[in-house]
Parts: structure tokens; sequence; C-alpha cells
């Protein structure tokens, strides 16, 4: 697939399956993710794989955050907590590794962490496998956080959730472009 293909046509794929990602496939989703723009060649990102057993020690993780939020959590919200990571055979935590620099700031680099992560959506599009972005309250939970061992200074910016699609990815909807250009006067 050329890359204007896997720009213009990428899609979303909730449902995913094994097999996730080989490891020569994971080897050219991080290719593409250094490539992501990087003011100050700082490469404020790193990248956690997280795939059988440990996705379940996720999603306990996720039911003690939840717990901490509401002690009375009821079975059903444990449930749906626990099988969050269980979604794809495959996640890739994509991390920001904000650093004190005198020419970029905190926020170009967490942009950057986000440009790797859509860098790597789009190749794993480009390859045959579905991918997901997510984020949500367990992106950003202190106990969440604390389990990942995320310093003070990273942020995570998305679970990317990558395996084998159940079925065809669908065509993207046309988006009409033109309302969001202005020209300068």
């Amino acid at each position: 697939m050329d890359a204007i293909a896997a720009l213009t046509q990428r899609a979303s794929v909730a449902k995913l399956q094994a097999p996730g990602p080989t490891d020569e496939q994971l080897k050219i989703l991080l290719n593409a993710a250094v490539r992501a723009a990087d003011h100050g060649l700082i490469r404020p990102w790193r990248f956690v794989r997280i795939e059988g057993e440990g996705r379940e020690r996720l999603g306990q993780v996720f039911i003690r955050a939840g717990e901490k939020d509401k002690p009375d959590l009821g079975q059903p919200q444990r449930e749906k907590l626990g099988k969050m990571p269980l979604r794809a055979p495959c996640l890739l935590l994509v991390i920001a590794r904000v650093q004190d620099h005198p020419k970029v700031p905190a926020q170009e680099q967490i942009i950057s962490a986000g440009a790797a992560a859509q860098n790597i959506i789009n190749a794993a599009f480009a390859l045959g496998l579905g991918a997901m972005w997510r984020t949500g309250d367990m992106a950003y939970h202190p106990e969440v956080r604390s389990a990942l061992g995320l310093a003070e200074s990273e942020e995570l910016v998305g679970y990317l959730y990558l395996g084998t699609p159940v079925n065809k990815i669908p065509a993207p909807k046309p988006l009409a472009t033109e309302p969001l250009l202005q020209d300068w006067p």
C-alpha cells in the first residue's frame, strides 16, 4: 500500500483478534514511530508492549483504579474494566517522556509522542493490521500510572490496540475538508 492510500484510507478497528503483530511487524511499526516530527531530536517517547497474561494483569490494575474512585464498584463495572485490555491481542502503550529543554516545551514533546502513535496506527493499516487508539480514565489514573511505572515527567499518550481485524476494515466515509481551510489575509 502506498503512503497516500494508507493516510487517506485508514480507519480505526474496534474488533480485533489474534494474531497480533509479529516481531517483524512490530519493528516496522516502531521504525515508523521514530520518524515522527521531533523538534530538537530529543526522542520524547517510549513504548510498552502488553500481550498474553499481561493484558489480564492490566485488567486487574484497571479494577483497582476503579475501586479507588468508587469503593462500592459493582460487579458489572469490575468485569468491564477487567476486560478492557482483552479487546486486542497486543497493546502498545505510547508514553511521552517530557524533558526539560530550553527550546522544546512540554506540549511539543507530548504532541511528538502523539505523532509517533499516529505513525504506528498508519503503518499498522498499511501492513493489514487493525488498530484502535484508546485513552479514557484508565490512561490518566494515578493507580494505573503507578502500576505502569510512569515517571512523574511522563504522560501516557494512549493505548494502541493492535491485532487482526475480525471483519473487513470499512472504507472511511469522506469528510469535507474545504470548511477546515482558511486563507489568512
